[in-house]
C-alpha cells in the first residue's frame, strides 16, 4: 500500500511539473511573441517613416522638374516638337573637368535630331560671332559664359538661329579627352602638318598630315590647332570633321559596352540641363538616330575687322530649310 501511494504522489508530481513547465513555456512563447510584435512595430514604423520621408522627398524632386520643365515648354516653339535641339559648348583650354573656371566658350555647336527620322543636324557658330550683349553692346559671343553661363548663351542662340534651344551640354577639353579614348580613338584626316609651341598655356601641338587612329589628347589638340591659311575658318571645318568622325564611332559595336563610362563621363565632367528624369525621353531619341553620317555647316556670316558678322538672311533662310513647315492636309 505505502509503495502504491508513492507511486501515485510521484505521477501527481511528475503532472504537476509538466503542467508548470508546460504554463512557463506558454508565457516565454507569450513573451517572446509580445517583444517580436514590438519590435516589429517599430521597425514597421520606422520604415514608414522613413518611406514617407523619401517619398516626400522625391515628390518635391518630381514637382520641381515638372515646374521646370514646364518653363521650358513653354519657351519651345510648337514646330519644334518633333526635334531635339542641343547646344554644346566647348569650353575654354582654362576650364576645370567640371567647366567651373571657364569664362569662354571655345566652341558652339548646335545639334538637331529629328526624332521621327533619326536625322542630325549640326551648325557650327564661331566663337566669335558678333551678337548682342545684355548690356546692349554687341560683342563675341564666346564671353557670354563668363557673364551668363550657358542660359545666357542658350538665350542668344536662341535669338541668332530663331530655334527653341530643349537642352546644353558643356564639356572641357580634358573632358572631350576622356570621351574619345573611352570610345577607343577616332579615325581623322589631318589636311596639314601640325606643328605649334605656346610654352605660356603648355601648349605642345605636333601631329603628322594624313588619315590615322587619334586618341584622346591628340583629337583636342587638333581641334584647338588654329595655325593654317584659313585660321579660325579651318579650324570649323576641322571641328566638322571631328563631330562626323566621333558620330560614326558611337555606332560601332564595341561602343554599347561602354555606355556606363559614358553615363559616368556625363554624370561627373559635363554640365547639362538634362535631369534624371529626362533620361528616359532622351534614351529614346538616341536609340531612333540612324547611322548617316550628320548634316554639317557653318552659321551663315563672313568675317569683319571685330569678328564672325551672322547674316540674318541667309540664318533665316537656313532654318527654313533645316525646319521645314508641317505639312497640313485640307
Amino acid at each position: 500500500m505505502t509503495s502504491a501511494r508513492e507511486n501515485i504522489k510521484r505521477k501527481r508530481k511528475i503532472k504537476t511539473q509538466r503542467r508548470r513547465l508546460k504554463l512557463f513555456r506558454f508565457f516565454v512563447f507569450l513573451l517572446f511573441l509580445t517583444i517580436t510584435l514590438s519590435l516589429f512595430g517599430v521597425l514597421s514604423y520606422f520604415i514608414y517613416g522613413v518611406a514617407h520621408e523619401a517619398y516626400q522627398r522625391f515628390d518635391a524632386m518630381y514637382q520641381g522638374y515638372q515646374e521646370r520643365r514646364l518653363e521650358r515648354n513653354q519657351a519651345v516653339d510648337e514646330k519644334f516638337e518633333g526635334y531635339t535641339n542641343i547646344l554644346v559648348i566647348g569650353l575654354d583650354e582654362g576650364a576645370d573637368t567640371s567647366g567651373v573656371e571657364a569664362t569662354f566658350a571655345d566652341s558652339l555647336l548646335f545639334v538637331s535630331m529629328d526624332n521621327a527620322t533619326g536625322n542630325v543636324r549640326v551648325i557650327n557658330i564661331p566663337g566669335n560671332t558678333l551678337v548682342p550683349y545684355p548690356s546692349g553692346v554687341t560683342g563675341r559671343i564666346n564671353g557670354l559664359y563668363g557673364i551668363g553661363g550657358p542660359p545666357l548663351l542658350v538665350q542668344s542662340v536662341h535669338q541668332l538661329l530663331g530655334v527653341s534651344v530643349h537642352h546644353y551640354i558643356a564639356l572641357s577639353p580634358s573632358a572631350l579627352a576622356e570621351l574619345v579614348d573611352i570610345l577607343g580613338g577616332i579615325d581623322l584626316y589631318v589636311e596639314d602638318e601640325m606643328d605649334y609651341e605656346d610654352p605660356e598655356s603648355g601648349l605642345s601641338i605636333h601631329i603628322q598630315k594624313g588619315y590615322q587612329h587619334v586618341d584622346g589628347d591628340t583629337a583636342q589638340k587638333y581641334l584647338r590647332y588654329r595655325g593654317t591659311a584659313l585660321g579660325e575658318v579651318g579650324r570649323l571645318y576641322r571641328q566638322q570633321r571631328f563631330v562626323k568622325a566621333i558620330y560614326e564611332q558611337s555606332f560601332t559595336v564595341d561602343t554599347v559596352s561602354k555606355i556606363p563610362d559614358i553615363v559616368r563621363l556625363f554624370d561627373e565632367k559635363m554640365k547639362t540641363s538634362a535631369e534624371v528624369f529626362d533620361t528616359a525621353r532622351l534614351t529614346k531619341v538616341v536609340k531612333s538616330l540612324n547611322a548617316h553620317p550628320p548634316q554639317t555647316s557653318l552659321l551663315p556670316g563672313a568675317v569683319n575687322d571685330y569678328g564672325w558678322q551672322p547674316d540674318a538672311e541667309a540664318i533665316a533662310q537656313k532654318m527654313k530649310e533645316l525646319f521645314p513647315e508641317p505639312v497640313t492636309e485640307e
